[in-house]
């Protein structure tokens, strides 16, 4: 153990062990384990000793280099970054010079390309994880969680009250959906198949669809606000089942088609509510330490719980990786380290 000042500081191996891809392809073809640089903490941020990170569908989108339009940001030929992973929850190691509110051994949760490792450097989006979760279970918070949060808050101005419905609700971010939705309090109507109608409701929905038996758009109930996990029906059937004012707000959608991927039906789902009456938006999550400290106060405060479907080793990232191409997880996927 070093000393800067009166802090402490961890020595750092050189080296860590983190999950890379120089080129696109099925995760058990191009995802490999290395010894890599281990990173230094940023000045303004910290070096994250991983505990635990969990799956994203951008995870998938990013090894597998789709949909094809999207690799003009990732890479034409190869991907730009090796790195995999976003979510993160761990203890700090190191700190920055100018970060005066974490210290090594807390222990944080975040959001941070290159999760998939030994360590990771975070700044921006890394906060105190909620003192009643696992690591597991907060390594889940961050990208799913925020877009749940961002897209019932900010964009659907949810309120007390208010009629909102979630159009897959039983993936990452549809579960968090669901319980935000009722902490703001809405009236919740979680859409999702028969094998997770049970889980919906312990999680508070206070109407469950199971939409191999019912098409929710031609339900007599109306929406406020409908947010649009799935991607599974179109704008002119979402439309019918909104309230005037109400509002569509497109998280994703289909990955069938390999050139668009969802682009095509949120697009889809804007340009239609602009042929006519009613609204759809869509939006990217902005990763930031005020909304994940919402999170950990929801979570606290027993308002928000992670649901877990898989738990894999850093080794069996890949296998992870596979199930979640294969378009069936239930909730969160963990890879522990």
């Amino acid at each position: 153990m070093q000393k800067v000042g009166s802090r402490p500081v961890p020595d750092v191996r050189a080296t860590m062990k983190a999950l890379v891809h120089d080129k696109y392809g099925s995760p058990q073809d191009v995802l490999e384990i290395e010894d890599v640089e281990t990173p230094e903490a940023p000045a303004d941020g910290v070096l994250v000793r991983v505990r635990a990170a969990s799956l994203n569908r951008l995870d998938w989108y990013g090894v597998k280099g789709r949909p094809l339009v999207g690799r003009v940001s990732m890479g034409f030929t190869k991907p730009k970054g090796r790195e995999i992973g976003v979510d993160f929850a761990g203890t700090v190691e190191s700190v920055g010079p100018e970060v005066t509110d974490l210290q090594p051994g807390d222990e944080v949760f975040g959001g941070r390309s290159g999760a998939f490792a030994e360590f990771v450097p975070a700044a921006k989006a890394v906060a105190r994880k909620p003192s009643n979760m696992t690591f597991e279970e907060a390594s889940c918070l961050a990208v799913a969680g925020v877009s749940a949060l961002q897209g019932l808050r900010d964009k659907g101005q949810v309120k007390a009250g208010q009629h909102v419905l979630i159009n897959g609700a039983s993936g990452g971010v549809g579960t968090f959906a669901v319980q935000i939705a009722k902490a703001l309090g809405a009236e919740v109507t979680a859409v999702c198949s028969t094998r997770n109608v049970e889980q919906s409701r312990s999680l508070g929905a206070d109407h469950v669809v199971d939409y191999t038996r019912e098409d929710f758009t031609r339900s007599d109930r109306r929406y406020d606000v409908i947010l649009d996990v799935a991607g599974s029906r179109s704008w002119r059937e979402c439309r019918r089942v909104l309230k005037p004012e109400g509002l569509v707000v497109v998280v994703g959608g289909p990955s069938k088609n390999p050139l668009l991927g969802p682009l095509g039906h949120i697009g889809g789902m804007v340009v239609g509510s602009k042929l006519s009456s009613g609204k759809a938006v869509f939006f990217i999550a902005d990763m930031n330490k005020d909304d994940l400290a919402f999170l950990r106060g929801l979570a606290e405060e027993g308002k928000l719980r992670s649901v877990i479907e898989r738990r894999y080793p850093l080794e069996d990232a890949a296998e992870a990786l596979r199930y979640m191409g294969e378009g069936h997880v239930q909730s969160k996927v963990v890879i522990t380290v």
